[in-house]
């Protein structure tokens, strides 16, 4: 079935979308997907469902449960963290999934999971449409959009603020005339999920000057006093499963290494991400246990993975990054990559001990259970030269 081009504008839902039929949104909290659920209610649409999916954001429930009774929309909560750990999580870290060397992706890993999610929340509901809030600036656009053309999402679908922006002071204005003053002071714009806590817009929009004051920063601000220490990460057949020995499921671990981790203020990243016709935006980060994890990972892969292999693995992390990154998730090319991981996940087995520290970390042990690595180098050289010399002897015994 062919696809109908995407929602671009509030005009094309005002043509396309009928008033008394369910329509889906997707809902942040946030300043631009509140401010669409009043535009909605104000247009007279009288069945709005607005579907957020948890991933251990930095809204909670009470807020969003708040805001939505007071627009009109019936809200749905879908917890997904298990799932997001699991299925889009874990497959990044066995992929090494940074971004040219500058962060590790991480709304790049929600969009396709929210997309689907809410495709499915459509269907049961007998929706006709699933509208976001992402604009042209924010490559969230392109990420939502191509998760469900690839999901074969049959109804109309995308962002109004595509072609029809709405300047910020202006919603905010408009949502507090409605009563809604929740979202009042924020000065930039923020993502959040378990995996990461992301900065960006507002007094950010200038590479050139920025700075990120330091209460937006929770999982990395450094506790005072905090002295070193040492901390093990348990890996097995490519998954994170312990810590300092103890069994943990992902989402318990993701959680506990954001806490010890960026006690020491580690984690903190910046960079420039490009969008679809090839500018550049910034986005500041703090993930402490990514930090942590994608090197422990790369550190257990050196110790048992042939060099080769690594190599044509590191070429293939980024074709991974880039069909995830570009919306592409459920596409053909990132899917046959990730067998490719998978692979070399089966062998990524081991224990890496760090000893943290005020602002870095420093490896102390790397345990594998059928590592590649010598651990005596002068008897590894004299067993080396006895043995060639023995298989010498056998080709040509007048040697002996």
């Amino acid at each position: 079935m062919p696809l109908r081009p995407p929602i671009r504008s509030f005009r094309d839902i005002e043509r396309k979308l009928r008033r008394d039929t369910p329509v889906v949104t997707l809902f942040s909290g946030g300043l631009d997907s509140a401010y669409l659920l009043l535009w909605l209610r104000d247009n007279g649409f009288t069945d709005v469902h607005a579907v957020s999916i948890d991933l251990a954001e930095s809204e909670t429930s009470d807020q969003k449960t708040e805001i939505a009774g007071m627009l009109g929309a019936k809200l749905h909560i879908l917890d997904c963290q298990e799932e997001f750990a699991r299925d889009f999580v874990a497959p990044a870290i066995s992929a090494q999934a940074v971004y040219l060397d500058l962060h590790p992706v991480s709304s790049t890993l929600s969009r396709p999971l929210i997309a689907q999610r809410a495709a499915e929340l459509a269907d049961r509901l007998g929706a006709h449409a699933v509208l976001h809030t992402a604009n042209r600036s924010q490559n969230t656009l392109r990420r939502l959009n191509g998760a469900l053309h690839l999901l074969n999402y049959p109804g109309l679908h995308g962002s109004p603020y595509d072609l029809e922006p709405v300047d910020r002071d202006d919603k905010q204005a408009a949502l507090a005339q409605a009563g809604v003053e929740l979202l009042k002071g924020r000065s930039v714009s923020g993502d959040s999920n378990l995996w990461c806590r992301e900065f960006e817009s507002g007094i950010l929009d200038d590479p050139e000057r920025h700075r990120v004051p330091d209460e937006l920063f929770r999982w990395s601000a450094v506790r005072p006093g905090v002295a070193p220490s040492e901390i093990s990460v348990g890996i097995e057949s490519g998954i994170p499963v312990t810590v300092d020995g103890r069994p943990m499921e992902l989402v318990e671990l993701i959680a506990e290494l954001n806490g010890r981790v960026g006690a020491y203020g580690i984690g903190r990243y910046s960079g420039l991400e490009h969008l679809d016709n090839g500018e550049k935006v910034l986005e500041l980060r703090e993930m402490p246990a990514a930090w942590i994890l994608l090197r422990s990972y790369r550190h257990i892969e050196a110790a048992c993975l042939d060099a080769e292999l690594l190599r044509e693995k590191q070429h293939l992390e980024q074709v991974w990054v880039r069909e995830a990154l570009e919306g592409r998730w459920f596409g053909d090319l990132r899917r046959a990559v990730q067998t490719f991981m998978d692979t070399c996940a089966q062998r990524t087995t081991g224990t890496v001990t760090w000893e943290l520290r005020a602002g870095g970390a420093d490896t102390r042990s790397i345990v594998a259970p059928h590592p590649l690595y010598l651990r005596d180098r002068e008897r590894w050289e004299e067993q080396s030269i006895a043995a060639e010399s023995s298989a010498h002897a056998l080709l040509d015994p007048a040697t002996a």
